[in-house]
């Protein structure tokens, strides 16, 4: 879920409690599209230190307070120089969002280089991939336009058509697609809009109103009764009345801070953990009566919480685009060779034909008229009469040796297209493994064990320039601990490296092995803890291939069939690729991809 108007109202609400007459002490920039701003509220407010994070994210825009410190660049950006030139020791006025729009306005006042009293605005904008952060020169009656200081993405008109948002322009805030305040809309004008709106009622909140998400615009046709994708010019007199209630009444919510954060979550994993978060909202969602919903006592707490993973895995795979755009390609390329190698070896399936051809014709060739152009000539093998075509130009016997040649060539080309095939054949495996180790990593050093795989298989080249002197090594990536129902741990490896360290290092060979049937996948080792194989009980064998099946390839078929054996009867050939073993005896299970009621280890 993205920001939407009401967020940014409760936002604002407890920003301008905890912010009203703080002073900016230190303006950092981690990230080229993030600010972190430390603060020091007033005495009579706590004192103490409060960190802002600021993010124009184009996928990911957020604003939060946050108890977390975030590494500065050694050299800071240009807009962090003149964030510290015009805000660094200022103190905040106040912290605004005009109407319900998803825009936060932080206003602050500081002495300049001549001693004068200054205003500026931080305008933090969160609208997806149009989301900024800008500096305004504010004038203080608010005579004059604010002007354009800087901004942390420069938007010309190459750009966008609508506004520029560079040094020197003034500010304004765009037309929202023809959007109206709610809080000024009148109920004739409601009704007004409904009749003449041929769309469902959650669309008419979202195309009508600044502020309303497609999930919050739900939430407001659920309370009032309606089916969703009813449309909003056919509702009766009464159901209009109860949808414009309905609106009326989450406005007055937000209007007067009646706000419960809270994240809704699937059925927790255990009973010390929160269950997989599905959504957020600052007022409650009844729509989502199978969910549970978990309060907060602050709208920086929620959003921190929910989008911390998120926020992590979205740069992951910002990270691992460039790879997956290497395996693509290269997999692409592979499969393409070999259809191709697949078609000619079926060419070849024609050479015992040949062969053939020429032993009947040294046989029977004696009795040809010369000049022939084909004999009906029996096969001596089957007993069948077959025809021979021939060279007129040439006799039996030269005809004879030309099919001998033919075989002789495509026995030889089947020989090599073999062993060809096989080696694409192997790639095509890796690589599709490669894909599916991307899927799950979470972490640099999941990436950069990944990587590790392509150079040393060839894929990618090597980087041969050291690393500077005082950087810091990427910690190595480790495969994930799960313990089940039993009290058993289970192991899982997120990606071929961590598949062959996991297997044949970590393991015992008394330690029960799994991984998904002809598929990429993890490999799961379930700790037998010196038991045999009869005295583990039947669930920590269901558990642990249901992990199997849930990191595979095949996780979206919600059932796969997984192989089992001791560790001990699994082996890697000298030279094979990371991740490849063999193992000629096991057992088999079809096994549900939930894991829900495993428990993660962090």
């Amino acid at each position: 879920m993205a920001f939407d108007g009401f967020t940014v109202r409760a936002l604002v609400r407890e920003l301008s409690e905890k912010l009203t007459g703080s002073r900016i002490y230190k303006i950092a920039q981690p990230e080229s599209d993030e600010l972190l701003l430390t603060l020091r509220p007033m005495a009579e407010k706590g004192g103490g230190t409060l960190r802002l994070v600021l993010s124009a994210d184009a996928s990911l825009p957020l604003c939060y307070l946050t108890q977390e410190n975030r590494k500065a660049p050694a050299t800071a950006p240009a807009f962090c120089m003149l964030l510290r030139k015009h805000l660094q020791n200022a103190r905040i006025l106040s912290v605004e969002q005009p109407g319900l729009e998803r825009i936060i306005r932080i206003r602050a006042e500081h002495l300049n280089e001549m001693g004068d009293l200054c205003t500026h605005t931080l305008v933090i904008e969160l609208m997806g991939k149009h989301s900024n952060i800008i500096l305004l020169d504010t004038p203080k009656d608010g005579s004059e336009q604010e002007v354009i200081l800087d901004s942390i993405k420069h938007i010309s008109r190459m750009v966008s058509s609508v506004r520029e948002v560079l040094p020197g322009r003034e500010y304004f805030v765009p037309e929202t697609r023809g959007k109206k305040d709610p809080f000024t809309e009148t109920d004739a004008l409601f009704e007004a809009n409904a009749r003449a709106m041929h769309v469902s009622c959650p669309d008419l909140l979202v195309r009508s109103y600044t502020g309303f998400s497609k999930l919050f615009a739900e939430e407001v046709t659920w309370r009032a009764g309606l089916i969703q994708d009813r449309a909003a010019s056919a509702l009766s007199d009464e159901e209009l009345s109860r949808f414009r209630q309905a609106f009326k009444d989450a406005l007055q919510d937000a209007e007067n801070g009646n706000f419960s954060p809270a994240i809704y979550t699937r059925p927790a994993r255990d009973a010390a953990s929160m269950g997989e978060p599905v959504e957020y909202a600052v007022l409650p969602l009844t729509m989502y009566r199978d969910l549970t919903a978990v309060p907060f006592d602050s709208v920086s707490a929620l959003l921190e919480s929910f989008y911390a993973s998120k926020n992590s895995l979205t740069r992951i795979r910002q990270k691992s685009a460039d790879l997956r755009h290497i395996v693509q390609t290269i997999l692409e390329r592979d499969v393409h060779k070999y259809d191709l190698q697949c078609r000619q070896l079926k060419d070849t399936d024609k050479r015992e034909k040949y062969r053939i051809w020429g032993e009947l014709l040294n046989t029977y060739g004696y009795s040809l008229p010369a000049g022939s152009s084909s004999a009906d000539l029996e096969n001596y093998y089957t007993g069948e009469t077959v025809r021979v075509p021939l060279d007129p130009l040439l006799s039996p016997v030269e005809n004879a040796k030309r099919y001998f040649e033919r075989y002789t060539k495509l026995k030889r080309t089947r020989a090599v297209l073999e062993e060809l095939t096989l080696q694409v054949k192997a790639e095509i495996d890796q690589l599709r493994g490669i894909q599916n180790a991307l899927e799950f990593a979470q972490t640099e050093g999941d990436l950069a064990q990944i990587r590790q795989e392509l150079e040393e298989s060839g894929f990618i080249h090597k980087h041969t320039s050291g690393k500077k002197k005082g950087s810091q090594k990427t910690p190595a990536g480790k495969p994930l601990h799960y313990v089940s129902s039993d009290g058993f741990d289970i192991y899982v490896g997120k990606n071929n490296i961590q598949n062959d360290e996991l297997t044949f290092r970590f393991a015992s060979a008394s330690d029960i092995w799994f991984h998904a049937n002809d598929m990429p996948g993890s490999h799961v080792i379930l700790k037998a803890d010196g038991k045999g194989f009869e005295e583990i009980p039947d669930r920590a064998f269901e558990e642990a291939a249901a992990l199997a099946a849930y990191y595979s390839s095949g996780r979206s078929a919600g059932r796969v069939e997984i192989d089992y054996l001791e560790r001990r009867n699994v082996k890697k050939p000298a030279g094979s690729r990371p991740g490849f073993v063999v193992y000629y005896t096991n057992y088999s299970i079809l096994a549900k991809t939930d894991i829900s009621g495993l428990r993660l280890v962090p």
